[in-house]
């Protein structure tokens, strides 16, 4: 199975790479100086070279405050780029990836595929666009949602280490609810799903939900990475004494079950792959 990967250096993108062999994957991995997503001819002439089975866009714009006052580029890359992406790939089956943020954060439960949408910032917008634009051009697409990535170079998890490498106390917002999703797992999920659906005769095309358990605050995963750690201590504190550009949703968790269904996905432990990050950086 030869598989076209955009965004190669991404999160997503490098645990694509690592974990390819398990499934027999060949990667073609293109970064955004190899092939710029938002160029339509450059888009289709990467597709027609390469000849892929399956084509993964793990490309984005993920600077989610930045974003409010680059609005032009985070459309070109977010909307623009995976509608090319899906109208340049015909017959090939296009899997992209969204986000949680095209929600408001306002239902009291688990978000599921067919609940509408309401993003709140203009890097939710220009996801929800994307979505909107690949369901229109491609009739062979997988959009998985996911959130709160983390296990790559810029995250949480990083963030969180490095702050409390210099600082003894930390305030972290404890009202915005998600689940953190290891890099290495929504890699391992979209190698099972490009195996399936590369074979004929596969039709459940469309949204599906993917993101770690158990559901879980900013300041409860903050707790997760120091724990058994003398300092920094830690603060909850409330969203509004943590003021940026960019709303966020104050709830984030996403409703799993269809791609178990579907697919036979579980809905990973997000514990498990912060127990293996946190054991390589001590």
């Amino acid at each position: 199975m030869k598989i076209l990967v955009t965004g190669a250096n991404g999160q997503v993108g490098q645990a694509l790479q690592s974990a390819a062999p398990s499934y027999d994957a060949e990667i073609i991995a293109l970064d955004r100086q190899a092939l710029d997503i938002s160029d339509r001819a450059a888009v289709k002439a990467a597709i027609e070279a390469t000849a892929p089975d399956v084509v993964i866009n793990a490309a984005a714009y993920t600077a989610v405050d930045k974003a409010e006052d680059d609005v032009e580029a985070a459309f070109a890359i977010n909307a623009m780029g995976p509608e090319n992406l899906a109208a340049s790939c015909g017959d090939i089956p296009f899997l992209h990836i969204s986000t949680d943020f095209v929600f408001d954060g306002s239902k009291p439960g688990p978000y599921v595929e067919e609940d509408p949408i309401g993003p709140l910032s203009v890097y939710g917008k220009s996801k929800a666009e994307g979505e909107a634009r690949v369901a229109a051009v491609s009739h062979k697409h997988i959009i998985l949602r996911t959130a709160w990535v983390f296990g790559g170079a810029q995250n949480f998890v990083n963030t969180m280490l490095r702050l409390g490498g210099t600082h003894k106390e930390l305030n972290i917002v404890d009202d915005q609810k998600g689940g953190p999703t290891a890099a290495a797992d929504i890699a391992d999920a979209l190698l099972k799903i490009a195996s399936r659906v590369a074979k004929d005769g596969f039709t459940d095309w469309g949204i599906y939900h993917y993101c770690g358990a158990p559901a879980i605050t900013w300041y409860g995963f903050a707790c997760a990475i120091f724990e058994g750690r003398e300092t920094p201590v830690l603060h909850p504190i409330p969203t509004e004494q943590y003021p940026v550009p960019a709303t966020r949703p104050k709830n984030s968790v996403l409703g799993c079950w269809k791609i178990k269904r579907v697919f036979d996905i579980d809905q990973p432990d997000w514990r498990q792959a912060l127990s293996r990050i946190l054991d390589k950086t001590s």
